[in-house]
This record gives structure tokens, C-alpha cells and sequence, in this order.
């Protein structure tokens, strides 16, 4: 016999002695016969046959089955299965990350069993690959990490399918004509995975959103949203719960923390920014220092662990900017107005407070609870033009040009504000050249500590 043939041969029986093991896997310790393994393996001529009753003794004498009434096996316990989650790549194999396993186990593409990307699966290691890889196959999904996928439909004579854009999906999903819904042969859509037999070649789906036609901006941005599961607005509860949080600014909140509101503060953001999450603050200690504070909305006081507000917050983990649109992380009561540093407004704020001299030298820091008041706004470009100026005389007035204000018309800027601008500019052009010279940055002599006042 060539050597062709006989790895040929080799290859056809190890084929034969995994699927035996498969199907008894599947079975759940439900003993069947050689009979029946044969119909469910579609094996009728007698030559297979024959090889397949050989292949259960062999397999019962090196103890993988059992015998366990006349004539009937299970597949005997094993310490070769674990759970991971299936990292799949676009051409239907997987690798299940195990936390328990140094290496990463290999699944061919056909023995990964309608495992999808993500899922969490029961995975049986069978052996290792020629490079000496652990090989296995999944036996079981335990959990979907999504069903809902984004695609192209396809609609023919009696059927239709999605050709999805998820580059892990390595397979399209199945619909029949009466779940198509209003969708339209070439229309991007959301398609919900109801099903995949276990003989199908792809999961059965349904429709379940029409985005629109591939490039339009509009279904482009939806796509987005619906590929990666952006949940673009609040429950009615959520929604309800945050309306109803008490925003103000109440006197015994503000004995809590350090009192700012007296010190120039402004914010810096794009033009078209709708919240203003970070402020600075300046004071000129008039001993050559300067006091300068960092200031974020303190939006975990308004977030109690535990109520339905909080949860949803920990789920959306962040707020998502996408190029005109942001899927925010907390309602709109909360991001855009009492988590907002808004112009000539008062905020609860956390803030790091430092203490610096003229070469940029921290002396001091605070890190706490505050309590601030926004001066003014500005773009990015309005801060530039300041900036650009590089020196005012006392008393100087700078005008914010028409083509570069917020407001779109010429406006001038409070002395004491450019020149804090200035300044801030100058130190930050120090650290900047410190930071170059050194290669990084040390924080081995930084002591932190946080005060609630």
C-alpha cells in the first residue's frame, strides 16, 4: 500500500473513532447501540459497518466508552472538558480561551458546532495538532454572547438570506419569506438568530429592524449602533428614575466639600460639544505660585450602587461618540445638565488642586470633593487665538473673531481670563519640555490623599 493511501486510510479512521465519541457525547449518558450510532452517522453499507463495531471494541477496551447494558455504551467521564469562550476567526475555526489552561484550544472549523463568536462553550480536548497544539471540539454552547447581527439581505424566489458584516461571523443566517418583514432585496438590516437545527449548514432568523440601503450615512450610523449592541436611548424606568433626582445645589451638600466657586474657572472643548466634562481654575497667589485646579463633574454623587440608574451606567460602561451623534452613558438630565460644567452655573465636582511655582514645580496637592462655578466657555480655536496673542498689556481686552467664536459674532475676553490662559500655556510648555528631557514621567515621589473637604 503507497504511503498515500495509508494516510489516507489512517486519517478516514481517526475520523471514524471522533465521530463515535461525538455522538455518544450528544447523547447526555443515554446508552445506545452500534445500530444506532450507525443511523445516526448515515453509515449503510456493511464494510463501514463493520469497521464501525470494531472501532466501539477498540474504544471500549482503551476505556474512552463503556458498556454499560448488552450491547449498549456511553461515553465515559471525563477530566478533558472545560468551559472557555470561543474566539473565532473569519474562516470558522476557533480558539476557546480557558482561564484555567496556559494555551488556548484549537477547534477545526468542523467540529465547532454552531459555536459563534464570543459564545461560552463546553469545549472536549481530544488531542494535540502537529505543532504540538491542544486540539478539541465544542460540545456544548452555553451562552450566546449575541444573537442579533447586522447585514445584507438577499431575497430569492422562496427564501432570503444575510450576508453578515461582522467579519467573525463566518456564516449568513437563514430567512424565510415571511420574515423578511418590510426589508428589500439589498437593504441593510438587523436579522435575530431564532435557530440552527443541528443538520443545517446556517442558523434560521428573522428580521427584526430595516436600516436602510448600504452607504447612506444615516444606515451606516445605525449600523453601528445595532453591530455593536449600542443602546442609543434609556428605558422609560431609567429615564423616569433620573428625572427625578434631586439636581440642586444644596447648602448642606456644599459644607461637605471645598468651596471653589469663588476662583476663575472655564472649560476648553470642540466647538459643537454638547457636555463639559472637565474644567480648569486659576489663582495667581501673587508670591510667584499659582493655585490651579483640574475639575470633573462628580457623577458619582448622583449615582447611589444598587438603584436601576446605577446598573444601567455599569452596563453602558461610557458614553460612545460617534461623528454625529454621542449614545450616552447616563440620561440626558444628568450628561448634559447636572453632570455638565456648564457656563455660569454652580457643580458638584472632584477635583486635584496643586499648588505650582513659576518653573512648574509642584509644591502642593489636594485631591477632594468640591464645589465649583464655571466663568466661561471656550473652543479649542478661541483658546488658540489667546494663546497666539502670547503677551497682553494691563487692562487689555482681546477680541474672539466672528469666524472662530461659539457665538459666531466678535466678542471680547475678560483680562484676567487670557491671561490665566497664557500662563497655563507657559507652565504647560515647561512640563512639556521636562517630560521630553526625561523620557517619562515619575510618580515614585507623588503621595496621594483625598479629602472630603
Amino acid at each position: 500500500m503507497s504511503r498515500r493511501k495509508k494516510s489516507r486510510k489512517k486519517s478516514s479512521n481517526s475520523n471514524l473513532t471522533q465521530s463515535i465519541l461525538t455522538t455518544l457525547r450528544k447523547q447526555n449518558a443515554k446508552p445506545i447501540n452500534y445500530k444506532q450510532i450507525a443511523s445516526i452517522l448515515d453509515i449503510k453499507d456493511t464494510n463501514t459497518r463493520n469497521l464501525l463495531i470494531k472501532k466501539i471494541k477498540q474504544l471500549q477496551s482503551e476505556e474512552k466508552i463503556e458498556e454499560v447494558s448488552r450491547g449498549k455504551y456511553i461515553i465515559k467521564a471525563s477530566t478533558n472538558y472545560y468551559i472557555g469562550i470561543a474566539d473565532v476567526t473569519s474562516r470558522g475555526q476557533a480558539y476557546i480561551v480557558i482561564d484555567d489552561l496556559e494555551e488556548d484550544i484549537f477547534v477545526n472549523q468542523k467540529n465547532i458546532n454552531h459555536a459563534l463568536h464570543g459564545d461560552t462553550v463546553e469545549v472536549y480536548i481530544f488531542k494535540r495538532n502537529r505543532g504540538g497544539k491542544p486540539e478539541g471540539e465544542i460540545t456544548k454552547i452555553l451562552k450566546r454572547k449575541k444573537i442579533a447581527f447586522v447585514g445584507v439581505i438577499k431575497i430569492q424566489e422562496r427564501f432570503a438570506f444575510v450576508e453578515c458584516q461582522d467579519t467573525k461571523m463566518y456564516t449568513d443566517i437563514f430567512v424565510s419569506k415571511e420574515n423578511i418583514k418590510n426589508a428589500k432585496n439589498g437593504d441593510k438590516v438587523l436579522v435575530e438568530i431564532e435557530s440552527w437545527p443541528e443538520k443545517a449548514g446556517s442558523p434560521y432568523g428573522k428580521v427584526i429592524k430595516t436600516l436602510g440601503k448600504p452607504g447612506e450615512h444615516n444606515t451606516e450610523i445605525h449600523s453601528i449602533l445595532a453591530q455593536f449592541g449600542l443602546p442609543y436611548e434609556f428605558d422609560k424606568e431609567v429615564e423616569d428614575y433620573a428625572n427625578n433626582i434631586d439636581t440642586t445645589i444644596k447648602e448642606e451638600e456644599i459644607k461637605k466639600r471645598r468651596d471653589m466657586r469663588g476662583d476663575l474657572t472655564f472649560t476648553i472643548d470642540p466647538k459643537d460639544a454638547k457636555d463639559f466634562d472637565d474644567a480648569l481654575s486659576f489663582k495667581d497667589l501673587k508670591d510667584g505660585t499659582y493655585e490651579i485646579g483640574i475639575h470633573i463633574a462628580d457623577v458619582a454623587h448622583y449615582l447611589i450602587p444598587g438603584t436601576i440608574l446605577d446598573d444601567e451606567a455599569y452596563e453602558r460602561a461610557t458614553s460612545v461618540y460617534l461623528v454625529d451623534r454621542v449614545v450616552p452613558m447616563l440620561p440626558e438630565v444628568l450628561s448634559n445638565n447636572a453632570c455638565s460644567l456648564r457656563p455660569n452655573e454652580e457643580k458638584f465636582t472632584f477635583s486635584a488642586v496643586f499648588k505650582i511655582d513659576n518653573k512648574a514645580i509642584i509644591i502642593d496637592q489636594w485631591f477632594g470633593r468640591t464645589v465649583t462655578y464655571s466663568d466661561a466657555r471656550f473652543a479649542y480655536e478661541e483658546a488658540q487665538f489667546i494663546i497666539e496673542k502670547e503677551t497682553i498689556n494691563e487692562g487689555e481686552l482681546i477680541n474672539i473673531p466672528s469666524d472662530i467664536s461659539i457665538t459666531g459674532k466678535t466678542y471680547k475676553v475678560q483680562n484676567e481670563i487670557s491671561k490665566a490662559i497664557l500662563k497655563l500655556d507657559e507652565l504647560a510648555k515647561i512640563l512639556r519640555r521636562k517630560r521630553m528631557k526625561q523620557g517619562a514621567i515619575s510618580f515614585d515621589k507623588v503621595e496621594v490623599k483625598f479629602h472630603s473637604r
